[in-house]
């Protein structure tokens, strides 16, 4: 009968550092996404921006297009459109980005609560109710 004790207690003490270890990596990871979550979502803010700006700037460009068309204009309007064609590909790859961000951050924090709730860790096992 000792034995099976020190076998229970031996477990209970596996689960406890298991459970510990896993709201320690939670706890990190968890602070590291909202941490980034934050800045991108200050960097898709200011993407925005440029976008906006960048259409503004091609309108006023084709304005002065229509009145001028000098080879010189027609080079830098070429490279205004470049630039706008990879803003908006980089825009669309930032979205992207914090669509993933959001979702892991959801699991993350899904995962935390549920396993505060249930008493388990993520690793996986019960804790302590043998």
């Amino acid at each position: 009968m000792d034995g099976g004790d020190q076998a229970g207690t031996s477990t209970d003490g596996v689960e406890a550092r298991c459970d510990a270890l896993a709201e320690a990596i939670a706890a990190v990871l968890g602070g590291a996404i909202r941490d980034f979550d934050a800045r991108a979502s200050c960097v898709g803010r200011s993407q925005e921006e440029l976008s906006l700006s960048l259409d503004r700037i091609t309108l006023e460009l084709d304005k002065l297009l229509e009145d001028a068309p000098v080879p010189l204009i027609m080079q830098q309007a070429a490279k205004i459109s470049s630039i706008r064609k990879r803003v908006l590909s980089l825009n669309m790859l930032l979205k992207s980005i914090q669509r993933r961000i959001d979702r892991i951050d959801q699991i993350v924090s899904a995962g935390s609560t549920d396993n505060m709730a249930a008493g388990t860790s993520v690793i996986g096992g019960a804790s302590g109710t043998t």
